[in-house]
């Protein structure tokens, strides 16, 4: 059976679900080169379909992300004015409104009124809406099945990890969809039950997101920033912006499984003006300081609360606020959890494959559902495609082409040397996180190489780390992991061992935190082959790797878009497929 996943929501994506195995899934961003992309990824669909060779007739299932009608899709500077409350509306008239809206909700009118005969013909109209952009391919309606935006990221947990054959404590956080916030829910023979869910007006996830916009960057996108800031704030300053946020939220309940506002602050999505005073004058660093170890200790009880209250210590998360990564490492190292998946790129790009998911166990057999190895699910460029486009490419710089037949080994002597490589080859990578195959790359004992990637290539904040791949069997040698948890995808954070000088430049610099990629032989050879080469050199099986672009664009898709970095950049060296090219700086 084949299903197709969409997410038009927040970064939209699609991904095709083929008898057990996820065979393609791609981001809308990156064919259309604009960062965090929203709306139908009709793009993305068809790539998927040229990927896997097969046609829209062939699709058995649709499942589509989100009960509500997402369009018009928001613009990026939309979405900042909405967090602001610059929406054209009178503040206090919006503030007043939402009161109201509050209040129906919680006093249970709404569910008397949606029992109305008006009720049911607008829901009937808006499901039409919703459903319009996927008929409109010609995939009939019968076909569709609309996920809800929470029960996609827990089926992409759940099925992620395929552990039918045990219960599964499968929680899911993030700013917001489908009007929630959290949800907590048991997987349990091919099934998600959901026993307790939170409304998005308390939403965690959105403070985060509103902390970001009041410290002047993108919200929805660099919230990664505050994390990377938080280990820098002095303890007292720190402590001060924690016991401000501890005391606007609490549990609810003798099990504590759900929360609510306890103090004076607005609805999540209405709260900027609050918060703007609650940090007003606060050092930037103590914000995100703080901020970080509210989002720790409060997301950590509510864990322990959910393992008490069921009895379940194997543990899969999914949903936006799992991205943080110094989150995980806190909920992984819990004494009540035994077991943890976090679904990898786990934001609303992965609800696609969340709904692909769903969708398969819905209408087939659950037990022919594998769990997820590599998250290579991107294209992937023939010699002669990357020798096109290389020849036909208009160079800005003076630009030398040689090709290598061991291309592993020469990019590995470069770095051993020193260089900062960056890689193009095999198929691409899904979500955030480079692993290896739209990569740069350079030797991790070098602390100096650090700056160079800042400054010459990414243009980064000189405070945010970067992340480490290294051979499997050498992950003794580089982190502690007492719990044996498997770490391919860059979502969960580890101590660092005492060889932590041989790759300190890829650690979090201050606390010397990694977050590895450890790669395995079967799931990428060449890039394996890579790291070997790398390690016969210099006696040190890791590397510095971080993504391939420009900062403030996706990751590069096309070898036209590793050519472009290259040339635009003060990158040096590109190894694309067998093609090594060193630009003169």
């Amino acid at each position: 059976m084949l299903t197709l996943g969409i997410s038009d929501s927040h970064n939209s994506t699609a991904a095709l679900y083929h008898d057990g195995r996820i065979v393609a899934g791609v981001a809308e961003e990156r064919l259309r080169r604009v960062k965090n992309w929203m709306g139908f990824p009709e793009l993305a669909i068809q790539e998927c379909l040229r990927i896997a060779g097969r046609q829209l007739q062939d699709i058995d299932f649709v499942g589509l992300t989100g009960l509500a009608i997402p369009f018009p899709y928001p613009t990026r500077e939309a979405i900042i004015n909405a967090f602001r409350g610059k929406n054209g509306s009178n503040p206090k008239f919006h503030r007043a409104r939402r009161t109201i809206v509050e209040s129906i909700y919680k006093g249970g009118v709404r569910d008397l009124y949606r029992s109305t005969s008006f009720w049911k013909t607008r829901d009937h109209e808006r499901y039409r809406q919703r459903i319009a952009p996927v008929t409109a391919l010609g995939i009939p309606e019968e076909k569709v099945v609309i996920v809800e935006h929470h029960m996609a990221h827990a089926s992409a947990a759940y099925y992620g990890w395929a552990k039918f054959d045990e219960d599964i404590l499968v929680l899911t956080n993030d700013g917001g969809g489908d009007s929630l916030c959290a949800t907590v829910n048991i997987g349990r023979a091919g099934k998600i039950e959901r026993i307790a869910e939170v409304h998005w007006w308390e939403s965690i996830g959105m403070i985060y997101a509103m902390t970001t916009c009041i410290l002047g960057m993108v919200p929805l996108e660099h919230e990664y920033k505050l994390m990377g800031m938080a280990p820098y704030a002095a303890g007292k300053a720190t402590d001060q912006v924690f016991n401000d946020l501890r005391t606007l939220f609490e549990f609810e309940g003798s099990d504590g499984i759900v929360w609510k506002r306890s103090g004076p602050l607005p609805e999540a999505f209405g709260s900027y003006e609050y918060l703007k005073d609650l940090f007003d004058l606060r050092r930037f660093d103590a914000i995100c300081g703080g901020l970080q170890r509210f989002i720790e200790e409060f997301i950590s009880e509510w864990i322990r609360n959910c393992i008490r209250t069921t009895g379940i210590k194997k543990v899969a998360l999914s949903g936006g606020l799992f991205m943080n990564v110094k989150l995980n490492k806190v909920i992984m190292e819990l004494p009540e959890v035994e077991d943890l998946f976090v679904y990898p790129s786990c934001g609303d790009e992965t609800n696609a494959m969340g709904a692909a998911y769903f969708a398969y166990a819905q209408h087939g057999d659950y037990r022919t559902m594998s769990p997820l190895t590599d998250f290579y699910t991107g294209p992937e460029y023939s010699t002669a495609e990357i020798l096109a486009s290389v020849e036909a490419y208009s160079f800005k710089n003076d630009v030398s082409v040689e090709h290598k037949e061991d291309i592993e080994a020469a990019v590995a002597e470069l770095l051993a040397k020193g260089e900062v490589v960056a890689r193009f080859k095999g198929r691409e990578e899904f979500g955030a996180r480079a692993m290896g195959n739209r990569s740069i790359l350079a030797d991790p004992s070098k602390p100096n190489v650090v700056k160079v990637i800042n400054d010459a290539i990414k243009s980064r904040d000189f405070w945010m780390p970067f992340a480490p791949s290294l051979l499997d069997r050498r992950e003794q040698d580089y982190f502690i992991n007492p719990k044996g948890i498997r770490a391919p995808y860059m979502i969960l954070a580890f101590d660092s061992t005492d060889r932590v000088n041989e790759f300190r430049a890829a650690c979090h610099p201050y606390d010397l935190t990694i977050r590895p990629q450890v790669v395995y032989r079967d799931w990428n050879p060449s890039y394996y082959a890579l790291l070997e080469k790398f390690e016969s050199i210099t006696g040190r099986g890791i590397l510095l790797n971080t993504s391939f672009n420009l900062h403030g664009y996706p990751i590069v898709s096309r070898p036209e878009d590793a050519l472009h970095v290259l040339d635009q950049s003060g990158l040096s060296w590109l190894a694309i497929g067998n093609l090594l090219l060193h630009k003169q700086n």
